[in-house]
């Protein structure tokens, strides 16, 4: 069969058009960002050795031959490539249905929730994994683990069992459309759409599951969850005790089994206890779990650290909700003495929906001696909200207090950040979907380099020796 995906560069979309490749599908794709000139991305590259053909969206990667066209919610009806599909009379899927397809076909795990859902499908699957169920997995991040054992891309990887691990989306209410075998639910918070309607998401999904887990913490769950299974940090039939956690990780125990997990936060202890809860409804023991969590090394983009210059370490990480940012802001607190972030929101419908969460979550999170830089709301094309800027949630912490920076060009913060940075700081460059944002963070570390030679800062210039420097 020949498949076109529009916005092939898209997690998600990536992820079901290389499973597709590896059937042997000759598959085609374009995106937004082939059009903006984007054209040296890794994805491509990786795309490219699976022999999918890419285009710019512009409708030129769609002929006679297509059998079928894929979309995600990011596509508007006017898109040049659902123009021409139409015009040919081609069929026209939401990437929804065709995960759909695949759920139905396997012993589905799906993971849901507003956070956390890639970690924890990554974490589902390498204890599946490494117990030798061998599961296939479809999710919106690269695994660390599948890229270099597997040398895949890392968020798509086609075992040899009928389990499947899957990321189920509920931002377009497209979770609904899925029937797994165990369905876990991590979180319920305002994202997307507001509470009562997310709630009506998730009670047809967990209805839709044979098995389901939530979290016996999150209220917006549990009074939804009818007989489903629980787990939480603190209560649940699943929980851990004993937590102690630093700048590098956590140890905890279940039920008498020790754990160590080597990325930082809570919010990780609570991922790993939906994935324990999870791998043991599919049969693996305690200590299978500990030993495969002890070895997980995450997913791409969170908390990766990229660099550190002065005893000043640069982490990039995908937070870009109210409830993730603040999850991540806290495991930096565990790192370093002071927390230097940088937030680019990855979308206007966010940012319109959720200022007054954004703000209340940095004026929680962000200490008095931390600092935040904002700019400007990531645009990679489509239709933009009139008057939606990153201004109202800037003018909203400066009113709560908080130390706070906006310009709407990001590259013109670099010699501010760099230049704020002092040894033990942990600088955290947050956002989503914009494909540069690493570049970015990897920029900061440079411009560290740059400021902090000795010789050439403020103490210096006015003839004082910068002995923290010279070192």
């Amino acid at each position: 069969m020949k498949i076109h995906f529009v916005g092939i560069g898209g997690v998600g979309m990536s992820a079901l058009a290389q499973l597709h490749a590896m059937g042997k599908d000759t598959v085609t794709g374009s995106d937004r960002l082939i059009s903006k000139g984007y054209t040296d991305l890794a994805l491509w590259d990786y795309l490219k050795k699976l022999n999918i053909s890419l285009f710019p969206q512009d409708g030129s990667g769609i002929d006679e031959t297509t059998e079928l066209v894929v979309l995600s919610s990011a596509i508007e009806e006017d898109n040049p490539e659902i123009k021409k599909a139409k015009k040919l009379g081609i069929k026209i899927i939401h990437r929804s249905d065709l995960l759909a397809k695949h759920v139905a076909e396997h012993r589905t795990i799906a993971v849901s929730g507003t956070s956390g859902k890639s970690t924890t499908t990554a974490m589902v699957y390498d204890i599946l994994a490494f117990a030798g169920l061998s599961p296939s997995v479809i999710t919106g991040a690269a695994i660390l683990s599948l890229q270099k054992d597997q040398g895949v891309f890392g968020n798509v990887y086609k075992g040899d069992s009928d389990i499947l691990v899957i990321e189920a989306d509920e931002s377009d209410g497209s979770i609904v459309q899925y029937r797994p075998h165990l369905g876990i639910c991590l979180n319920l918070q305002k994202d997307h759409k507001e509470i009562d309607v997310l709630q009506g998401y998730f009670k047809q999904f967990i209805s839709h599951c044979q098995k389901a887990i939530i979290n016996a913490e999150e209220p917006n769950l549990t009074a939804i969850a009818g007989d489903a299974k629980t787990f939480g940090l603190t209560r649940g039939d699943i929980h851990p005790s004993a937590i102690k956690a630093d700048g590098f990780g956590s140890d905890f125990t279940i039920n008498g089994q020790e754990f160590r997990l080597h990325i930082p936060g809570l919010h990780n202890v609570a991922n790993a206890t939906a994935a324990v809860a999870a791998a043991l409804e599919m049969g693996v023991d305690l200590e299978t779990c500990a030993k495969a969590l002890n070895k997980f090394t995450g997913i791409a983009r969170r908390f990766a650290s990229v660099g550190t210059y002065n005893k000043i370490e640069v982490i990039d990480d995908f937070a870009h909700n109210p409830h993730k940012l603040g999850a991540t802001i806290d495991a930096a607190h565990l790192r370093g003495k002071r927390v230097l972030a940088f937030y680019q929101p990855h979308a206007f419908a966010s940012v319109k929906l959720l200022a007054p969460e954004f703000v209340e979550s940095f004026a929680k999170h962000i200490g008095a001696d931390d600092h935040l830089w904002l700019t400007e709301v990531y645009y990679p094309g489509g239709t933009i909200p009139q008057g939606v800027t990153c201004q109202t949630i800037y003018e909203g912490l400066r009113a709560r207090g908080v130390k706070v920076t906006y310009d709407s060009c990001r590259e013109r913060l670099l010699a501010d950040i760099a230049a704020s940075a002092q040894p033990g700081d942990v600088i955290l460059v947050l956002g989503a979907r914009d494909p540069t944002l690493t570049d970015f963070a990897r920029k900061i570390v440079d411009a560290l380099r740059e400021h902090k030679k000795p010789g050439t800062c403020k103490e210096c210039l006015l003839g004082n020796c910068c002995m923290a420097y010279s070192k």
